[in-house]
């Protein structure tokens, strides 16, 4: 015996004198639509002027976007980038160790650093370090005049400067894990090198890391300032070749385009280093 069935749809029974329920409408952002329209068209215009404009001189840019002297003033600036990064965040985390120390003169030490580097300007901390063989020609035996060129001034100088800004980076980091945690692993027997590695390190990365991929970007482009002392940067590359050429505004894009694009690949590696650490957090999302 078979039985055939069908499926009835049926409406829900209304009760008498209940009025339907209101119907929900999406809200209409007119004045939001036509901000994003506006935008978008003054920033066409702008595109538009930029590339059509001839004093920008788009042939001449290209010549010289690849150049050798670019480049080379290029590999210097991401050279000096690294270095600078590297040396900045190993003083930087220990003056953060000394900040956060229940020894008070090594937390006086720590917060005299930072407060003295970060109260003077950069500039003028390269031209005192350009000129340190006034203050003292001569130290252990070797003249300052040779021991501190141009290169070995811009880093001693860049490097002293980001230490600062790493060494608060670091000691925020470190403070925004929870204490509680920390003493859980004390609780547990953890040696204070695990209790480093595996509990608070990895936290404290979640913090650290974009204030210090706002540094490394700000690193890149603050070593265009070497260029007064006469370090071959890209930035002075470019100031070398307009000085015989005359062709100021093309050279300068060349310079714009090539810290843009460097930027921007640091950006992406931001992005996804930040992802790594916020792994199982709401950030993560």
């Amino acid at each position: 015996m078979s039985f055939d069935t069908t499926l009835v749809k049926t409406a829900a029974p209304r009760i008498p004198g209940r009025a339907d329920p209101p119907r929900i409408v999406p809200q209409r952002r007119l004045g939001q639509w036509a901000a994003a329209v506006a935008v978008l068209a003054l920033l066409g215009l702008a595109l538009t002027s930029v590339v059509r404009n001839r004093a920008f001189q788009w042939d001449v840019v290209a010549d010289y976007f690849t150049s050798a002297s670019v480049l080379r003033g290029l590999w210097l600036t991401l050279w000096l980038t690294a270095v600078v990064m590297t040396l900045g965040f190993v003083l930087g985390t220990v003056l953060a160790v000394f900040r956060l120390s229940a020894n008070p003169v090594l937390r006086a030490v720590g917060w005299g650093y930072v407060w003295l580097f970060r109260s003077i300007p950069i500039l003028v901390q390269l031209l005192l370090w350009f000129n340190i063989g006034a203050l003292y020609p001569s130290i252990l035996g070797v003249r300052t005049v040779d021991l501190f060129g141009p290169v070995t001034v811009a880093v001693v100088g860049l490097t002293l400067h980001e230490a600062a800004y790493a060494a608060e980076v670091v000691r925020g980091g470190v403070l925004s894990v929870d204490r509680g945690q920390i003493e859980a692993a004390q609780a547990l027997g953890l040696s204070r090198w695990r209790r480093w590695r595996r509990i608070v390190l990895p936290q404290a990365m979640r913090s650290i890391v974009p204030p210090a991929g706002n540094m490394l970007i700000g690193t890149l482009k603050g070593t265009s300032i070497v260029s007064v002392i006469a370090v071959q940067d890209l930035l002075y590359s470019t100031q070398l070749v307009y000085h015989r050429t005359y062709q100021v505004i093309p050279l300068l894009m060349v310079a714009t385009l090539w810290y843009t694009v460097v930027t921007s690949v640091l950006s992406v590696g931001q992005y996804y280093l930040e992802r790594h650490y916020a792994r199982g957090s709401e950030r993560s999302r």
